[in-house]
């Protein structure tokens, strides 16, 4: 399981520094501000996610089972909180309205939060 989350970890991180780079360049040219810094959201809790990920990854500290868990809520998090960001911060750019799926963005905020409250529980319960 480590090796898969610290694959996905730097893939993610990997897409992180592209999609910035991508919003700092190519996007500075037809966002307005406020779009250009909700898309930077997107990217930043991306980037973190990814550093979540890899503490997760390497530590010897979180259980097998919680390391298991809180990759798929990072993993479906991160999709549905950045995924629906960057569409919503580009939904000028595309005919299609992406303010319908705009509701996924607080749940996939929620999975992340949980996956953090997550290793706080597995850590406390830890047997000394």
């Amino acid at each position: 399981m480590n090796k898969k989350i610290i694959s996905t970890a730097a893939i993610i991180g990997a897409i992180a520094i592209i999609f910035g780079a991508f919003g700092a360049h190519a996007l500075k040219k037809v966002l307005n501000l406020e779009q250009l810094a909700t898309f930077e959201t997107g990217v930043k809790y991306q980037m973190y996610h990814a550093l979540f990920l890899l503490l997760v990854g390497t530590s010897v500290l979180v259980s097998e089972k919680a390391k298991k868990v809180i990759y798929y809520l990072v993993v479906f998090g991160l999709l549905l909180f950045s995924g629906s960001i960057y569409l919503l911060a580009t939904n000028d750019l595309t005919s299609f309205d992406f303010k319908v799926i705009g509701f996924v963005t607080p749940i996939g905020g929620f999975l992340l939060i949980v996956a953090w409250l997550w290793l706080f529980f597995d850590f406390f319960n830890k047997k000394s």
